[in-house]
Parts: structure tokens; C-alpha cells; sequence
């Protein structure tokens, strides 16, 4: 880095001025897919930007539309519930470790209500029950409700989803 927090170029022709290289930076990681502020803002500070400018850049990347982490965190809780079956208290950890701000994270998760958790528990369970078979009732019970913990689940619905699922599936459908 040079005196005047520029970073010789590549080719080892004149320095690229700290703006240029937080805005390449910021735009390969956007080409790979949607980013947090802070994620970026890590990922710029790694390349020796100063601060200031790594925080100018970003504002103005945001004022733009190309950073834009309410956006983020509501299609987040989408996907990550849809595709994952991830339960609102999942997903807020998640969104907590990318950077996003807990008022974000607060609002994006109102997709979400009960109804959608148990729903999502429901079929979870569902979709795994067929591969317990010849497992006693007990034992199915808890790998469906430490399936269900690992994806955020509070014990209270894990257990209720659980025991609905194994009285409608029936005693032939698992071992005695």
C-alpha cells in the first residue's frame, strides 16, 4: 500500500486508488449472490481499504439499491423456510451472524407465524417418518424431535408435531 492508502495495481502500474478496490470487491462478491452490508464491509476491510472509505462506498452502494439488507433478511426468511424448513428462531441466527440489525432481522421473521412453523415442522416430520420404519415408536419420537431442535424448533411444538404424526401414521407404520 502506498503513503496515500492506495494499493499498487495488479500489473504493477500506478496504485489503485481505496474507492476502486472497495468497488470491485463489493461487485464480485454481489455477482455471486446477494450480500449483507457487513459481509461486504469484511470482505473490503480484508483488502486493507481504510474504514472511511470502505464505509463510503458501501453507503453509496446502498443508496444505489445494490445493497440493500431488509431485502436481504425478507428473502432470506423465505428461502431458508421454504427450501430448509428452518424455524423463525433459526433463521434470526442466522441473519444475526451475516450482520443484519436485529430491528431487520425482527421484521423479516413477521413472514413468519405459528401456523407457518407448525406447518413446516409438520411436513418435515412427514417427509422423515417413512425412513423410521422398524423403529420402536420411542425411539422414532426422538430422532424426529432432535431433527426438528436442529432446525430451531422449540421442544413444545417438536413434541406435539411429533406425537400428531405418530398417532395419524398408525402402529403398522412403525415397530412395537
Amino acid at each position: 500500500m502506498t503513503h496515500d492508502g492506495a494499493r499498487p495495481s495488479s500489473d504493477g502500474s500506478s496504485p489503485e486508488p481505496p474507492e476502486e478496490v472497495a468497488r470491485a470487491v463489493v461487485l464480485r462478491q454481489l455477482s455471486f449472490g446477494p450480500r449483507t452490508r457487513a459481509q461486504l464491509r469484511e470482505k473490503v476491510l480484508a483488502k486493507d481499504v481504510p474504514p472511511d472509505v470502505a464505509d463510503a462506498v458501501l453507503d453509496r452502494m446502498g443508496e444505489v439499491g445494490l445493497i440493500d439488507d431488509e431485502q436481504f433478511a425478507h428473502d432470506w426468511v423465505r428461502s431458508r423456510h421454504r427450501s430448509k424448513g428452518l424455524s423463525r428462531r433459526a433463521l434470526s441466527h442466522e441473519l444475526q451472524r451475516k450482520g443484519v440489525d436485529r430491528a431487520l432481522v425482527d421484521d423479516a421473521l413477521t413472514q413468519l407465524d405459528g401456523d407457518d412453523e407448525r406447518a413446516a415442522a409438520t411436513a418435515l416430520v412427514e417427509r422423515r417418518l417413512p425412513s423410521l420404519r422398524g423403529l420402536d415408536e420411542r425411539r422414532a419420537a426422538n430422532r424426529l424431535v432432535g431433527m426438528l431442535a436442529r432446525k430451531g424448533y422449540p421442544p413444545g411444538l417438536s413434541g406435539e408435531v411429533v406425537r400428531q404424526a405418530l398417532r395419524s401414521s398408525g402402529p403398522t407404520e412403525l415397530a412395537d
